[in-house]
């Protein structure tokens, strides 16, 4: 796989100026390929992972 390569933020957060904290805007950029064969594998394992946890979690509280 190769490496991301940033966008030259070393937090990757943008915050908007404003005076109110509560309405801060958290902006990232990401530049993935949608259409990558790597992508679709990740997306893939990270759903398993997911509903494995979502089970794993859905029998504790069964319990």
């Amino acid at each position: 796989m190769s490496e991301r390569q940033g966008s030259g933020a070393t937090s990757g957060k943008d915050q908007t100026s404003g005076g109110n904290d509560d309405q801060k805007k958290v902006q990232e950029d990401f530049d993935i390929d949608m259409d990558a064969p790597e992508t679709e594998r990740a997306a893939v394992a990270i759903q398993s992972q997911f509903r494995k946890f979502q089970k794993k979690k859905q029998g504790a509280d069964d319990s």
